[in-house]
């Protein structure tokens, strides 16, 4: 297994750090961030879909490994109720992003990481690190570091049979689809204009 890049900026000023120790049925922090489009994307939107969170970077050699996986993930999955959602924890600009993930091909929304959802997913210091979100918005399952493929895929199979533990989910959120536009069509409305 290869060692993840470390993220974290020593520099840095920290907000309060949620998500230490366990996090395992833990609810997941909502958050709102930029998609590469500039929509603005919630994860509470994807209720009822189970969420793939990865937090990745473009620097970061075990991230690059991972994202072909996640794009077969998506497909095989996506009709099974998978969003895959990247959160890029890059200091470069949004440009810079979208064009390294439209030549590594990504097929999921890709997210503009920012400090406070860093934080609030327990200050993320390595890269890669996943978050498995099961269907009521609790976290199923948090993996640092670069696994095996067959590891990742077992734990999207779990966190796709987890059961909706509240039944107060509003229909449109059960139902929502990834309101933000694919890398592909991201970038290739960049270069348009």
């Amino acid at each position: 297994m290869l060692a993840s890049g470390k993220y974290l900026d020593r520099t840095r000023k920290h907000g309060v750090i949620t998500l230490v120790g366990n996090v395992q049925g833990v609810p997941a922090p909502d958050f709102t961030l930029m998609a590469l489009d500039g929509s603005s994307v919630r994860l509470s939107d994807f209720r009822g879909k189970a969420v793939l969170l990865n937090f990745w970077a473009t620097w970061c050699p075990p991230c690059k490994v991972e994202m072909p996986w996640f794009e077969d993930l998506q497909k095989q999955y996506g009709k099974d109720g998978l969003v895959v959602l990247g959160v890029a924890m890059d200091d470069s600009e949004p440009a810079a992003i979208a064009k390294f993930a439209s030549e590594v091909g990504v097929n999921y929304p890709v997210l503009l990481g920012t400090d406070k959802v860093s934080d609030d997913y327990g200050d993320v210091q390595y890269l890669p690190t996943t978050f498995y979100i099961g269907r009521d918005g609790a976290i199923v399952d948090k993996m640092t570091g670069l696994l095996d493929r067959k590891e990742i895929e077992e734990t999207v199979k779990k966190t796709l049979n987890t059961t909706n533990r509240s039944s107060s989910v509003p229909q449109n959120q059960a139902n929502a689809e990834v309101k933000a536009v694919t890398v592909k069509e991201a970038a290739a409305k960049d270069t348009t204009r």
